[in-house]
This record gives structure tokens, C-alpha cells and sequence, in this order.
């Protein structure tokens, strides 16, 4: 079987996708909130937490943020699923931008399931391993669920010199943000596009300079 561009978008999509959704369902379904296990060492661990805001653990603007950062999530993932489609109708259309873009969909996607569907389908994990389906319903309304994230990295932690103005004796990790493996494929699928396939963007805004010359 031949592996078209469209194949190859598909079947990324589907693997992230179902790769995100069955570790964060496992997490989700073993462990209370705050619990944690080495994975490397002290070097990576599997640290459970959820953010009801952006990529990384950032927050943004309670409930209406919540709300609003959830509607921005289904447009995104709409508009970038139609430019996909485009791309796959033009013959010229390098692979590696479709990789790129999906990767980032598929990214976008997985979190966008949680927003959705989590809050109506789990019960809260505060001190306890969440239910599926519980009796008494989930722990949130339709789009206000929480996004699960797990991969820890704290490669360094360290206590950073009086001397630095304003940080000087505080506690330093780096890295310290929270995220999933639809965070990792949205940051692959932009740094990829960036450092490999930015040849295609600046191409296509100089045919369209000279469409609009001639």
C-alpha cells in the first residue's frame, strides 16, 4: 500500500491522538492528583496534575477564560484540519509541511478532548483515583474539564545566588513546566516547520507578492 501524503497526515493524527488519550486516561484512572514516580532517576518523572488554561500548565482568565480558551481551541484545530485538506489538494505541497501542521492538530486535538469530554466523563482526582462514568456524574460541564498532564523534567534544581537582582536566593527548576504528549507534538510540529520547512512559507508569500505586483 502506497503512503500518500494524506495517508501519512491521517495516520499521524490518529497515533498521537490515541497515544495522548490512552496515557492520560491511564494516569487518570491510577492516580490521585499530585502523585508522582520516577521514571529516570530525579531526572524524569510522571508527575500527575491538571490545568484548566493553556500548553505548559498556564493559566488564563477563570471560567470565561476557561471558556473562551476552549472555543479558541475547536477554531484552531477547525481552521488548521481545512488548511490541511488545501495543502493535500496541491500537488506541491512538500510532505514535511503536512507532517508539521498535523503534528500540531493532532496536538491541539488531544487537548481539546480533555476540555471537552474529561469533566463529564471522570469525577474529580483531589485525594483520590478518579471514576470513570461515575454515578454522580463528572466534576465538570461540557468544554470546562481539565487538561491531564504528566512528563516532568526537573534536569536542574538548584537555589540561585543572592548576587542575581530580584531571583537571588529562590529556589531555581529548570524545566519546570508540567505537559502531555499533545504539548510535545504542537512544540514538535512548530519547531519542525520553523527550522525545516520554512523554505515553503516564504515561497508561497513570494508568489503571492508577485501576484499582487503584476
Amino acid at each position: 500500500m502506497k503512503l500518500t501524503p494524506g495517508k501519512i497526515t491521517a495516520i499521524i493524527i490518529a497515533a498521537v491522538v490515541i497515544f495522548d488519550q490512552v496515557i492520560k486516561i491511564w494516569i487518570k484512572t491510577t492516580m490521585p492528583l499530585d502523585r508522582e514516580f520516577p521514571v529516570l532517576g530525579n531526572w524524569f518523572l510522571v508527575h500527575f496534575t491538571e490545568n484548566s488554561g493553556m500548553a505548559f500548565g498556564m493559566k488564563f482568565g477563570g471560567d470565561i477564560g476557561k471558556l473562551l480558551l476552549s472555543l479558541f481551541r475547536v477554531v484552531l484545530v477547525t481552521l488548521i484540519g481545512m488548511m490541511l485538506v488545501r495543502l493535500k489538494r496541491r500537488a506541491t505541497t512538500p510532505v514535511g509541511v503536512m507532517v508539521g501542521f498535523a503534528l500540531i492538530l493532532a496536538g491541539a486535538a488531544g487537548n481539546i478532548i480533555d476540555s471537552m469530554f474529561y469533566g463529564l466523563l471522570f469525577d474529580s482526582s483531589i485525594n483520590q483515583v478518579a471514576t470513570f462514568l461515575p454515578e454522580g456524574g463528572g466534576y465538570a460541564p461540557f468544554l470546562f474539564g481539565n487538561v491531564v498532564d504528566m512528563l516532568y523534567f526537573p534536569l536542574i534544581e538548584t537555589t540561585l545566588p543572592d548576587w542575581i537582582p530580584f531571583w537571588g536566593g529562590q529556589d531555581f527548576v529548570f524545566f519546570r513546566p508540567i505537559f502531555n504528549v499533545a504539548d510535545t507534538s504542537i512544540s514538535t510540529g512548530v519547531i519542525y516547520l520553523l527550522l525545516f520547512q520554512r523554505k515553503f512559507f516564504t515561497a508561497k508569500n513570494r508568489r503571492t507578492t508577485e501576484l499582487q505586483l503584476e
